[in-house]
């Protein structure tokens, strides 16, 4: 479908070990699908020789490199580095973000020490934090607003037609955004009907 001649399976692992150099699924019985794959061990790759990939994978797994125990700042910051550089997207960068994180799981000090040293990424990201959490707040409170208005309008609605809504009535009324709830909520006063309102 995509025109592709040939296919080479890479299999990256976090961790040195001895793995399995083939994949076989199937059962007992029959097998489906079997094929040798390449091993890209990570811990095994020095970070200094990614540290300034363009490649947005390499750079957000620096921390899943070689590097010794001192290394680790920087192995994060380039990271980081590389991440505001080759992705704009914000939403993406507080998903990578995360995973730099938890990969790279820097201590208190360590922390500290990366805000020291690199004190434009360390504010970059600081205020990318604030926005992610003044969004994350805007969201809630539009959540907060939507649950409110549904509860108001069925209240409304059963008291003035008096009976309760059907099944299908209550959830076409739950998943409607905000501004749809507030025009139906206008027309609960002249309306005669359920259907009146939510058609």
């Amino acid at each position: 479908m995509m025109e592709t001649d040939r296919v080479i399976p890479v299999v990256i692992f976090l961790h040195s070990g001895s793995y399995p150099r083939e994949l076989n699924v199937g059962s007992e019985r029959h097998s489906y699908l079997h094929f040798d794959y390449l091993i890209c061990d990570l811990s095994s790759l020095p970070f200094e020789q990614y540290i300034n990939s363009d490649n947005l994978v390499a750079r957000l797994n620096l921390p899943n490199m070689r590097y010794r125990a001192e290394q680790r700042v920087e192995a994060y910051a380039r990271a980081v580095q590389g991440l505001l550089s080759l992705e704009d997207n914000w939403e993406k960068q507080s998903k990578y973000m995360d995973f730099i994180d938890i990969y790279a799981n820097l201590e208190h000090d360590e922390l500290q020490m990366y805000q020291q040293r690199y004190p434009q990424e360390a504010d970059k990201m600081a205020t990318f934090s604030e926005r992610m959490r003044a969004e994350g707040m805007q969201q809630g409170m539009q959540q907060g607003m939507q649950r409110g208005e549904v509860a108001v309008l069925l209240r409304l609605m059963e008291r003035k037609f008096g009976r309760r809504l059907t099944e299908d009535d209550r959830r076409r009324v739950e998943s409607a955004d905000v501004d749809t709830l507030l025009e139906w909520s206008d027309r609960i006063l002249s309306a005669n009907s359920v259907e009146e309102i939510l058609h």
